[in-house]
C-alpha cells in the first residue's frame, strides 16, 4: 500500500542557492515514515513491548531542485521484508505532476531494546510489518 503525505517548501528548507539543502530531504523521507507508521501501526504499544524502529541504510538520488513553494507528494511503500530488515520505497514529486524530485530506499530494522539488537522480524512482528 502506498502512503503519501504533502510537504510545502517553505524559506527555511532552503540553502543559499535557493533550493532545497540534502540534508532536508532526510527530514521529509523521515516525516513521511513516521505518518505512515502513525496510520498503520500503535508505536506507543510498540515501545511499550520494548521495540523502535531504526534506520539504518539510506540511498538517495536527488533527480531535479525543488524550490520555494513547490509542493511536494511524498509517496511511501513498504517493498521487502527480510529477517531482521525491511525496506521502504520513497519517492518525492512535484505535486500534481509524475516530476520525480528525489526517490529513495530506507532499510530499518526493529530494535528490540531488552535484547539490544534488532529483531527477528517473524510471528507478531511480521504480521505487524505485513499490515503496514
Amino acid at each position: 500500500m502506498v502512503h503519501t503525505i504533502e510537504i510545502k517548501i517553505r524559506g527555511y528548507h532552503l540553502d543559499l542557492f535557493g533550493h532545497v539543502n540534502n540534508a532536508r530531504y532526510l527530514e521529509f523521507l523521515e516525516e513521511a515514515r513516521w505518518a505512515m507508521f502513525e496510520n498503520t501501526v500503535d508505536i506507543h504499544d510498540l515501545a511499550l513491548k520494548g521495540y523502535g524502529f531504526t534506520v539504518v541504510n539510506i540511498n538517495i538520488n536527488y533527480r531535479r531542485p525543488a524550490l520555494m513553494n513547490d509542493i511536494l507528494i511524498v509517496e511511501s511503500e513498504l517493498n521487502k521484508i527480510g529477517r531482521r530488515s525491511a525496506t521502504i520505497q520513497q519517492v518525492l514529486k512535484l505535486k500534481g505532476t509524475q516530476t520525480v524530485v528525489a526517490d529513495a530506499a530506507v532499510a530499518f530494522v526493529l530494535f528490540d531494546s531488552q535484547k539490544r539488537k534488532s529483531a527477528l522480524l517473524e510471528g507478531e512482528l511480521l504480521t505487524l510489518l505485513k499490515g503496514v
